[in-house]
């Protein structure tokens, strides 16, 4: 990219903003998201089942033991190949595209506004990128929900078997993009809160904690920084999402094969959709989104382009 005469967004970073850049910013994604929500499936597999089934499944540690029990090792993992699949191209998009948009919203915007109103165009961005990864997501995340609540012995457990049978009960399932809707419902203001948030924490950290220019402070505290600000974001984005992900998981329970989500919803009660299962829920995102952001800049630090965010 040659260098602009005027201000440019894509210029404002230790690296230009190439094609090169936002591919890489792509793949930080895959390694951010696949990694991280493979690596709690069980965590997942039992925040489902207390959704789906709060009569049985009360709490994480004696759902673990439960499906353990009834189930075996397997029991606890089952779901990881949708799982790692569907959050690999999900974070393909959530992050990449979230460069892409945020660099075109600030163009657009222009140099003054794009400092005035900059929590706006994280949030347009964000969302905009979630649109996209949620497409991807979607078969992917249903064919999980599917394996994780369904009734041992019910549905296949295997990543292609699943798949097929999914495939084969697209007239009751809805299959492929059955809960595009809830997942929108539930990963757009996620993702808002999640990009919106972590990008607010980074800036007061580096605003009244770390007061020198940031690139002067080492890596391996620009990483912590992070972190810090990754799991605050998180815990913010389980709170706001927790209802509609209640919602995708019950949308996957054979009882309401054919019921609307405003349906479900006025069955169950708004209050048990936002508190039900919601402290294992702050602990799997809050974590979980701690290392995300931690992997991904780690990523981009390690190819010379900068952590994201701060002054």
């Amino acid at each position: 990219m040659s260098i602009p005469t005027q201000w440019d967004a894509r210029y404002l970073g230790p690296v230009p903003h190439d094609t090169s850049y936002y591919a890489k910013c792509m793949l930080g994604g895959i390694l951010a998201c696949g990694i991280t929500h493979a690596g709690i499936t069980p965590i997942d597999v039992a925040k489902c089942n207390m959704q789906v089934n709060p009569l049985k499944y009360k709490g994480l540690g004696s759902s673990l033991s439960l499906l353990m029990k009834e189930e075996g090792s397997t029991g606890i993992w089952k779901g990881f190949g949708p799982t790692f699949v569907g959050y690999s191209l999900q974070g393909m998009f959530k992050y990449g595209l979230y460069e892409v948009f945020k660099d075109l919203y600030m163009n657009a915007a222009g140099q003054e506004a794009s400092e005035k109103y900059k929590g706006a165009i994280w949030l347009a961005g964000s969302a905009s990128a979630e649109v996209f990864a949620d497409i991807a997501l979607c078969p992917l995340e249903m064919t999980k929900v599917k394996i994780q609540t369904s009734a041992t012995g019910t549905f296949p457990t295997g990543f292609g078997a699943a798949l097929a049978q999914m495939s084969k009960m697209k007239a009751e399932t809805r299959y492929p993009f059955g809960s595009l809707v809830p997942l929108w419902s539930r990963q757009i203001p996620y993702t808002m809160a999640k990009f919106f948030s972590y990008e607010k924490i980074v800036s007061l950290f580096y605003t009244h904690v770390f007061t020198e220019p940031k690139d002067s402070y080492s890596k391996t505290t620009q990483l912590g920084v992070t972190f810090a600000s990754g799991y605050l974001a998180g815990v913010l984005c389980a709170i706001v999402s927790h209802p509609a992900d209640s919602l995708v998981s019950l949308l996957g329970k054979a009882e309401n094969k054919g019921k609307s989500v405003g349906q479900i919803a006025g069955e169950v009660g708004i209050a048990t959709l936002a508190t039900k299962g919601l402290s294992t829920r702050v602990l799997m995102i809050g974590t979980l989104t701690g290392f995300q952001w931690w992997i991904y800049d780690s990523f981009k630090a390690t190819m010379g382009m900068g952590t994201t965010g701060g002054k």
